[in-house]
């Protein structure tokens, strides 16, 4: 399978990095020192920390519990690594392609670092929209930057909420994992390739 587009749109955890392990002990130890029982995480995948924390707690804790968990975040980053394919995903798109993730952007700074994933010109974080994923305001906002049409560009993600960001944007999305509603799925991107051709990117799926 071939398609072309305009731009790549990558999302981070879970897509290009396997931050996994690390988000889960952060958000369990943000919520045994913030008196938030673990079940209430449930369904949190993908979703800006901002939106967690004003669903969890009340107005007037917000502030002081979002620095809470960025200061866990930005220094529990053990086992963070870059995923197969990723490297190669995001070289090959060259210039035509952004990162559009729910981490703040000090902690998109630190798993990357970690991770040892190149930065990229184009960065959309929770930070940088009014309304996080499941929105489309974060890809609207990249496609925005990379000066084209949603519609002509590729929603890279691993979790419904951010399949869900991507299509309410317009743009063709590429599942990365098992049992995700996408136009395009695979089990990571080791099993795609991308290719510049002029001012186009050409996306290639093996079977």
């Amino acid at each position: 399978m071939r398609l072309e587009f305009d731009a790549v749109l990558f999302d981070l955890d879970g897509t290009l990095i396997d931050s996994t392990a690390a988000v889960r002990r952060a958000w369990r130890r943000w919520a045994e020192e913030e008196g938030v029982e673990p079940e209430r995480l449930a369904g949190t995948e993908g979703k800006p920390a901002k939106d967690i924390v004003a669903a969890l707690l009340p107005p007037e804790r917000h502030a002081e519990a979002l620095a809470h968990y960025s200061h866990i975040a930005t220094h529990d980053l053990d086992g963070v690594v870059v995923l197969p394919g990723a490297l190669d995903a995001t070289e090959s798109a060259g210039p035509l392609k952004a990162i559009v993730t729910s981490c703040s952007r000090d902690v998109t700074a630190a798993r990357t670092a970690a991770a040892g994933l190149p930065a990229t010109e184009v960065l959309v974080t929770a930070d940088d929209v009014e309304q996080g994923k499941p929105a489309p305001e974060p890809y609207l906002s990249a496609a925005d930057q990379l000066g084209t049409d949603p519609r002509r560009c590729l929603a890279v993600e691993d979790t419904a909420s951010g399949l869900a960001s991507g299509r309410a944007a317009g743009c063709t999305t590429l599942g990365v994992g098992e049992g995700l509603d996408a136009d395009v799925v695979v089990p990571d991107l080791s099993h795609v390739s991308f290719e510049v051709r002029g001012d186009r990117v050409v996306l290639s799926v093996r079977t």
